[in-house]
């Protein structure tokens, strides 16, 4: 495995992307979206064990290069302006996957996105974006809708990853999600992991007063989930 880092720009905003990937050929490309935090450690460790999996792990950056929040406060705040405006989300999003794309050891037509949290909002709105994706996975995110005219047809798969006990995203939500997929005909599937909040598979997690709690049972069949999904959409 090898490791790098990925500078780019958004209309003017230096970004830093990480990136894991097997040492030979070109492979399939994997895009990791971060939670609220930021690109963090955690996210970059999930690249380096999809790159392991003989897969391309690119670990997005949606802030700016070595901006990370420092508590739920910094966290809510670098998180806001990107829920509050989706066009930004979006174009953010697709930036990194340009970016992706075009690296000399990806193969460019075998690509996912994975979120976690906050970055799960942003796989699903780049599926929603038409990007030509095979998958898209959310991993205790959220599912409300940007605005129509950010909606085109969505190609990719959809995997989403829940906890039954997530006060942050409510199982009302998530229904809202189901109906919006089923009338877009996308091919679609759910798993509810009963007894997790949300965070689940963050192991720093632990604020169950706030529904925030790192669970490693759910986090193992989440991850075993994934891994099942991208050998079913990379095949």
């Amino acid at each position: 495995m090898h490791s790098t880092v990925a500078p780019y720009q958004d209309q003017g905003v230096d970004l830093e992307g990480f990136v894991a990937y097997p040492k030979e050929g070109k492979n399939p490309l994997v895009i990791l979206c971060h939670g609220w935090k930021g690109r963090d450690e955690f996210i970059c460790e999930k690249a380096r064990m999809i790159s392991k999996q003989g897969y391309v792990g690119f670990a997005l950056d949606m802030y700016g290069r070595g901006i990370l929040g420092k508590s739920k406060e910094e966290n809510a705040a670098l998180k806001k302006p990107f829920i509050e405006d989706r066009h930004l989300l979006q174009r953010r999003v697709v930036k990194a996957l340009e970016v992706a794309s075009r690296l000399p050891y990806v193969d460019p037509k075998r690509i996912a996105v994975i979120g976690f949290g906050f970055g799960g909002i942003c796989a699903l709105d780049l599926a929603r974006s038409g990007a030509d994706l095979k998958g898209a996975v959310s991993i205790y995110g959220h599912f409300d809708p940007p605005p129509l005219e950010l909606i085109k047809p969505i190609g990719a798969k959809i995997l989403v990853l829940h906890g039954y006990r997530d006060p942050v995203t409510s199982q009302e939500e998530l229904r809202r999600f189901e109906k919006e997929m089923n009338e877009a005909q996308v091919d679609w599937q759910a798993h509810i992991y009963g007894n997790a909040m949300h965070a689940f598979a963050t192991p720093e997690a632990s604020d169950p007063d706030v529904g925030i709690l790192y669970n490693p049972v759910a986090a193992e069949r989440a991850w075993k989930a994934v891994q099942n999904f991208l050998l079913e959409v990379f095949q």
